[in-house]
């Protein structure tokens, strides 16, 4: 469990993966300055310090000088700059002149270890569940470089023109379970999300301003649940709820489609609604009490 709540934490905010650097359950060494003596001769040190710089960084330290990152994890200046100019280059660093912090870019470095095994094993029984009880297809996504990604369904007929399989990707902003994730986000994450975004209609009702957007992800925090109503594809309705971390996080998110011929937005809150927020409560208890397993 350790590890997949380190993880978890990577999906939705770039700073609180790192958050391990801190106290509690998460406390995890930020120093790059180790003993070597134990190390086998394939050991890469630089790793180990690149790491750490990014490591250094956490929900209470987003933005930190040269000077506070040599501190923090041990490095000289010339070294720590060194390896913030890197990452910097790599995208997974960014500054002002004075203050470095992260990027959403770190995202990518838990995505292939949280969608490849653990949520997905603890989804699919509660998706097949709960499709079983709706008659819909049911889905569960995480969030990656802007776009959900399917990593476990359970279709019960084909709602769509386009093919959906796990990995499939959508645009965020298009989709129900897009927006519960980018409403899970740090205020940061979501600017920087906003910001790298090109918004392409998929119909007349698809959002393409920020403005609008910001609106709708309000509401979705507010309500705890989103609908979207044919903004991915004509004739189909979705529902979505999130998916949190025992610290509250929103690591995922699970939802149900059905065509506009079955469903009205009315019986979408009334009758899809309690048993997805159930399914989503079921699932978050099955992280908490640990029931995934490592490989």
């Amino acid at each position: 469990m350790f590890v997949f709540r380190t993880i978890v934490l990577i999906m939705n905010t770039a700073t609180a993966w790192v958050n391990g650097g801190r106290s509690g359950l998460y406390a995890w060494p930020v120093t790059a300055t180790h003993d070597d003596s134990d190390r086998g001769a394939h050991f890469v040190q630089s790793l180990e310090r690149g790491l750490a710089v990014i490591r250094c960084f956490g929900a209470e330290h987003p933005r930190l000088t040269l000077s506070e990152v040599a501190h923090e994890t041990g490095l000289t200046r010339a070294a720590a700059r060194r390896f913030l100019l890197t990452l910097a280059d790599l995208g997974y660093v960014r500054s002002d002149g004075r203050y470095f912090s992260l990027t959403a870019r770190v995202l990518e470095l838990g995505f292939s270890y949280l969608s490849s095994l653990t949520l997905p094993e603890v989804a699919n029984p509660h998706l097949e569940r709960l499709s079983a009880a709706v008659h819909e297809s049911c889905s569960v996504s995480v969030l990656d470089a802007g776009e959900v990604v399917y990593v476990a369904r359970v279709a019960a007929s084909r709602i769509m023109t386009v093919s959906i399989n796990v990995g499939t990707r959508f645009p965020a902003y298009a989709t129900s379970m897009g927006h519960v994730l980018l409403a899970g986000l740090t205020p940061e994450a979501l600017d920087d999300y906003l910001a790298a975004t090109t918004f392409t209609p998929f119909t007349d009702r698809t959002i393409t301003d920020e403005y609008s957007l910001r609106q709708e992800l309000e509401r979705v925090r507010r309500q705890g649940f989103s609908i979207v109503d044919q903004e991915l594809e004509e004739g189909l309705r979705s529902i979505a709820a999130p998916i949190r971390d025992p610290g509250g996080t929103v690591i995922a998110a699970v939802n149900i489609s059905a065509h506009t011929s079955r469903r009205t937005i009315s019986a979408m809150r009334s009758e899809l609604l309690p048993p997805l927020l159930t399914a989503a409560e079921n699932i978050q208890a099955d992280l908490a009490r640990g029931g995934v397993r490592a490989r």
